[in-house]
C-alpha cells in the first residue's frame, strides 16, 4: 500500500460522560448506514465527552444527524494518511508540512499490528490549502 493520504472532514458531537454513549451513538450511525473512517472520544470535563467522527461521506453523517436529532458541529478540515507501517513512516509528512510553514496542532494515529498504520492530521482552515498542497492532495 505504501503511504496514502487523503483529503478528509470530520465533525463533533457532546455527550453526557456516561456508559454506553459512544456504542449509542456508533450504532445509530451504523443502522443509517454512515460510514466511519475514524473515530475519537476525548474528555472534555468531568460530566462531558467529545466525540469525534470522520465520515466516509459527509452529507450522509449530516443528513444522519439531522434524522436521528443530535448536533453536530463541522465540517472541519482534517488530513487522513494510511499506509504501511515502518520506522519513519510519520517522518516524511511532519517534513513536507514543516517545510510549508503549516501548523499541524493535533494528530491521532495507531498501528493494526499486522504491518499497517491510520493517522489523522488536524490542520486549521486557514492552512488547509497550504498542507493539501504540501502532501500532493
Amino acid at each position: 500500500m505504501a503511504i496514502k493520504i487523503r483529503k478528509s472532514e470530520y465533525f463533533y458531537t457532546s455527550v453526557l460522560d456516561q456508559p454506553g454513549e459512544a456504542y449509542k451513538l456508533l450504532e445509530q450511525l451504523e443502522s443509517i448506514g454512515v460510514d466511519i473512517l475514524a473515530f475519537t472520544a476525548i474528555p472534555m470535563s468531568p460530566e462531558r465527552t467529545q466525540f469525534t467522527i470522520f465520515p466516509e461521506d459527509t452529507n450522509n453523517l449530516q443528513q444522519a444527524a439531522e434524522k436521528a436529532g443530535f448536533t453536530i458541529d463541522g465540517p472541519h478540515p482534517a488530513i487522513l494518511v494510511q499506509g504501511d507501517d515502518e520506522l519513519g513512516a510519520l517522518t516524511g509528512i511532519h517534513k513536507k508540512l514543516y517545510q510549508a510553514n503549516v501548523n499541524v496542532y493535533a494528530s491521532s494515529g495507531v498501528t493494526d499490528g499486522k504491518g499497517s498504520f491510520g493517522y489523522v492530521l488536524y490542520i486549521k482552515p486557514e492552512e488547509y490549502e497550504r498542507a493539501a498542497l504540501a502532501l500532493n492532495i
